[in-house]
Parts: C-alpha cells; structure tokens; sequence
C-alpha cells in the first residue's frame, strides 16, 4: 500500500501537466483503467498510449491541485479538476473523482467518475 507521500508525488506530478509520465511512473505494468461505465483499458503501454493521444486532441490541459484527497490502505480517491482548452480555444472544466487500488508503491486499477452533461465551458484568467 502506499504511502501518503508516495500518492503526493503522484499528484504534484499530474498536477504539474506531465499526465503520460505519471502513468509511467506511479502504474503497474499490468494497470486498468476505466472511465465511468465503460470498458476497463488494460495494460500500461495501452493507458500511456491512451494518454498521450488524447493530450494530442487538446490545445492545453490545467491540472488543478486537488482539495481532496484520501489514502485508506491500498484504496486512494482523488477529487480532480482540470481545465481542457481544445483546438478552437474554448475551455471547459471537468470535474472527476478517482477511485484507486494501489499494489505496494503502484496503481493496479483506477476508475473515474463524472457526469459528462456537467463539461461546461468556463472563463479562464490568462498565464
């Protein structure tokens, strides 16, 4: 199970933008990840793959530094916001929460949650 200091590193990593090496760094080889009630992605060459071309969609992403956090033994729930700027330059916010079970210092399994219908656009402060 990790530590909280392990699942802070974690969070100062995704929080910092760099998405794609925080799957490489903090998820097992053998991770799944699933989004709401779809199919669970399986593998961590197919999640950093997944990543890295859905970042390619975006114009820009911000990772807000989550509020919440909780880390129960190998059970850790993030409560995520990131700002999504697409090609057109239109921002919206997206509010998550994930559910992990860690294996030792990893990620075995992450599920997110959310309500696509709340995905509004929202005016950002420039820099």
């Amino acid at each position: 199970m990790p530590d909280r200091k392990r699942v802070e590193e974690f969070i100062r990593m995704v929080v910092s933008g760099d998405h794609v090496r925080a799957i490489e760094d903090f998820y097992r080889e053998d991770a799944s990840m699933r989004e709401n009630t779809k199919e669970p992605r399986r593998g961590r060459d197919v999640l950093v793959a997944h990543e890295a071309a859905a970042l390619k969609r975006m114009a820009r992403i911000h990772t807000h530094q989550p509020e919440i956090f909780l880390v129960d033994g190998d059970r850790v729930a993030i409560n995520w916001t990131f700002d999504i700027t697409d090609g057109e330059g239109v921002t919206r916010r997206m509010e998550e929460l994930a559910l992990q079970r860690w294996r030792g210092e990893r990620i075995a399994e992450e599920r997110f949650f959310y309500d696509p219908a709340s995905i509004q656009p929202v005016a950002v402060q420039p820099g």
